[in-house]
């Protein structure tokens, strides 16, 4: 007699390598042409694998994978090292030759955001900082091995085609994608060779958390807040950042970790913005316990723990958090870079946030403001993604103000995020 067995898949241990994951995993928009799924792999053996999926090629060509022989470490070192170099050269360059109207000493690639003035200075650290982006990459994709020769041909030449590409970097190193380029000496302009200014790039992470959310009934205007330290109102476009939040959308403004700790301890927090005007910092308290946290005008030090203990009693409730989040303070953008480091990025999208930009360095605030105003004044409008934006001003910072800051801001899981009233 015929038996009908009941069978329940409760692990995947292909890891998704040899059935593509669905569309609405991949997160991929409705011209597919244009999306990669890049993944690295961190391996119990230390080891990293690297796989491609690409929507358009052949069915048999659309995954193409390699072992790396370069390891997670020397990774990690050169990403700091890139960092490194961005704040070296465009945030501390210091002015030891003024002309009239400058001070020795000072920090003219960090006092004003229109660097038009030092325009050959940066085309010169641009063409510098390219080389070191692709040198990133280089040491990421070398190494002998056939299958890798062939992914490492097959994604250098991709990367450098014309063509706009969504690229989500599904990594378990925490990378700064914008800021790596291909090969400088391919491009006569040396802006072009960078990720973030040829295409639309997010970091994503396998670990991220799904958080089913109530929906909302639709509605005019959007729902933001301004967290802020008050010490930064003046500070360079400050005022007019809050002016726009206030003018297009209804605004709550909490200058005090307790508010902010506060609002977090409800169940329905219904912003679809939320904007961090405040400071950032490292805490290297030993290491079992270095820490990112963020501090508004009180003396509160906020960091991703307290996060989490706000809302984890919520987690079995119906529940919206739902925010696209602009984390506009130093480091805030920078993925941990070991396990124990919490970062405040990731726990927001844990907590249900749509997606969350951020700087990868310290970033000066004249510069962080102007791109603030610039961000949210296009992300308002409802026209235009996350991934849209961030791309296009890495591209108008760079032609019309010859700024390559833009390039430092992160996109965490916020490639395709767009403000949306219906829901």
């Amino acid at each position: 007699m015929t038996q009908e067995l009941s069978v329940e898949i409760v692990r995947n241990p292909s890891s998704g390598y040899t059935i593509p994951p669905p569309r609405a995993e991949l997160g991929l928009g409705d011209d597919e042409n244009r999306d990669v799924r890049i993944m690295l792999r961190h391996s119990e053996r230390d080891t990293l694998m690297l796989t491609a999926y690409v929507s358009w090629l052949p069915s048999s060509e659309q995954w193409l994978s390699a072992r790396l022989d370069t390891t997670p470490q020397t990774l990690l070192a050169k990403a700091g090292t890139l960092r490194a170099e961005w704040k070296r050269l465009v945030v501390e360059h210091t002015d030891d030759s003024p002309g009239p109207g400058t001070r020795v000493g000072g920090r003219p690639l960090s006092e004003q955001a229109d660097l038009t003035p030092h325009s050959a200075l940066v085309e010169t650290l641009v063409k510098s900082l390219a080389e070191d982006g692709y040198d990133v990459l280089d040491v990421m994709l070398d190494g002998e091995g056939s299958s890798l020769r062939r992914l490492r041909e097959f994604l250098l030449g991709m990367l450098a085609e014309k063509t706009d590409l969504r690229i989500s970097f599904d990594s378990d190193l925490p990378l700064p994608w914008p800021m790596l380029a291909v090969d400088p000496s391919l491009h006569e302009d040396p802006w072009e060779a960078f990720l973030g200014h040829r295409h639309q790039v997010e970091h994503t992470n396998p670990g991220y958390e799904y958080v089913d959310q109530v929906p909302l009934k639709p509605r005019r205007r959007a729902t933001t807040s301004l967290n802020t330290d008050t010490t930064l109102e003046r500070v360079g476009r400050a005022e007019d950042v809050h002016g726009l939040l206030a003018s297009r959308s209804h605004l709550t403004v909490r200058t005090r970790g307790k508010d902010l700790l506060e609002a977090l301890g409800n169940a329905v927090l219904p912003e679809d913005l939320m904007y961090f005007w405040c400071h950032g910092q490292l805490m290297d308290e030993g290491t079992a316990n270095r820490r990112l946290v963020i501090k508004l005008s009180d003396a509160d030090l906020i960091d991703s723990a307290k996060f989490e203990r706000k809302r984890r009693p919520l987690r079995r409730l119906p529940q919206r958090f739902k925010p696209f989040v602009l984390l506009n303070a130093c480091h805030t953008g920078q993925a941990a870079a070991e396990p124990h480091v919490g970062h405040l990025g990731t726990a927001l999208i844990n907590l249900g946030a749509h997606g969350v930009l951020g700087p990868q360095i310290e970033i000066p605030q004249v510069f962080a403001s102007e791109y603030a105003y610039s961000f949210l004044d296009m992300y308002l409008e409802g026209r235009h993604t996350a991934g849209e934006i961030s791309r296009k001003l890495v591209r108008t910072f760079a032609e019309k103000y010859h700024n390559p800051l833009a390039l430092t801001y992160s996109l965490h899981r916020g490639l395709h995020s767009r403000l949306d009233l219906a829901s």
